[in-house]
């Protein structure tokens, strides 16, 4: 951002405001169109972050805002499409994990075979949104002490297997992964710059996070070829009939704006 504001000669305030407009279009055009999604397997996942401070250095940090500290992504990836069907992020507990799901469930057109990971907030949150109308399973995976080799202060515990658990319906165990959602989390690491570890480029401000990430989504849906496909997520799952260019979401965030100009500011979509 501040690259940006050189480049252009603009004051970095100018940057982030536009940031935020074009996060808060952009999450408005996701609300909006991304309904009655017709999809066979849905993955859902969440993923960390933090914002200001780590969760750890909150209480030590000077003026931290009270939404310093840990965030994570909630996101429900359809399978097939690569689809991005639903994302907010927040806390990661039984209400967020709630929110995602109702959000889901309200995109989609049909019975879904659901797989999450082993996070118990889901249990309830699912039964909650679907009742009994989801195949829904968990890949429960199972983690060992980190080898010798291995160890040290940023080093995983070692994953020594995985088990797979039908809780409600009859999901096809042979499909029950959250391989594409994990390797969702891995493409969001690495495009945007708030989400890598070990750098300076976290969010310090909450309502920033929430702009890059509806930015982020925009595009990868949109605009974004999937390799494998061929053709944008949203176009596989029959949500476009077109590909995006950035030209097109720009144009569609100043239409955005200028119809908040007339009528009033946009009312952001509760992340």
């Amino acid at each position: 951002m501040r690259s940006i504001s050189r480049v252009v000669d603009v004051s970095i305030n100018t940057v982030t405001k536009l940031l935020v407009d074009a996060g808060n279009a952009c999450a408005a055009y996701h609300d909006e169109h991304v309904r009655g999604v017709k999809a066979a397997r849905v993955q859902c996942d969440e993923i960390w972050a933090y914002c200001y401070a780590k969760q750890k250095n909150v209480a030590a940090a000077k003026s931290a805002p009270d939404v310093a500290g840990d965030v994570w992504t909630w996101t429900a990836i359809d399978a097939d499409s690569k689809l991005v069907i639903s994302y907010l992020s927040g806390g990661r507990d039984g209400e967020y994990a709630l929110a995602l799901m109702d959000d889901l469930r309200s995109r989609l057109a049909n019975r879904v075979q659901l797989t999450t990971d082993g996070h118990k907030a889901y249990l309830v949150a699912v039964e909650e949104a679907f009742g009994a109308d989801v195949d829904y399973a968990m890949l429960v995976k199972l983690y060992g002490a980190a080898p010798e080799s291995a160890k040290g202060r940023y080093s995983p515990a070692e994953c020594i297997g995985a088990r797979k658990e039908a809780i409600t319906g009859r999901p096809d165990i042979a499909h029950v992964s959250t391989s594409y959602v994990e390797r969702q989390n891995l493409t969001m690491r690495m495009q945007m710059r708030r989400f890598t570890r070990l750098t300076n480029g976290f969010s310090r401000k909450l309502e920033n996070h929430h702009a890059v990430q509806a930015l982020y989504f925009m595009f990868y849906n949109f605009a974004r070829i999937h390799k494998t496909l061929r053709m944008s997520p949203a176009m596989a799952a029959g949500v476009s009939d077109r590909l995006w260019s950035m030209e097109d979401i720009a144009e569609m965030v100043d239409a955005v704006q200028a119809k908040a100009g007339k009528r009033g500011p946009y009312k952001k979509r509760a992340a």
